[in-house]
């Protein structure tokens, strides 16, 4: 799909409201390496605290795919849980998903916007993501 008929297909916004969750749920905990299990409960806290991305087919107003961002708007954000409707990967509203992010962050003059993958490096490349330089600066409290 091009932009334009993406645009013209799907709308982005940050209403939490619009979020279908438990939709949301069911993608992270039955189909996300990274999210497997998670209860919806958890989903709903993590919502509640974040700055969340859903993106809506027009017309409809069907959920095709999620963001969640944890930032305090002024340093700092960490992307998570992006998820795509499993039928539409590949079709460009993954990459539709993170410019909006990109671009709806970018006022906060951030520091740093970071994130983990294990799988997607080059859709988040495409975005200007790149591989952290030093790792070794980067440290974790809990599991990987």
């Amino acid at each position: 799909m091009t932009e334009s008929s993406l645009a013209q297909r799907y709308e982005t916004s940050t209403d939490p409201a619009r979020l279908d969750v438990p939709l949301v749920h069911r993608w992270l905990s039955t189909d996300a390496y990274w999210a497997l299990g998670r209860s919806e409960e958890t989903v709903r806290r993590a919502v509640e605290g974040s700055l969340n991305f859903g993106m809506y087919e027009q017309g409809s107003g069907r959920q095709v795919a999620y963001a969640r961002v944890v930032t305090d708007r002024a340093t700092f954000a960490w992307l998570c849980d992006v998820y795509v409707d499993a039928s539409l990967r590949g079709t460009g509203v993954g990459t539709a998903l993170l410019e909006e992010v990109r671009d709806r962050l970018e006022p906060f003059g951030l520091r740093r916007v970071m994130l983990a993958t294990a799988d997607a490096h080059g859709l988040y490349e495409k975005v200007g993501f790149r591989t952290v330089t030093d790792p070794g600066k980067w440290m974790v409290l809990g599991t990987e």
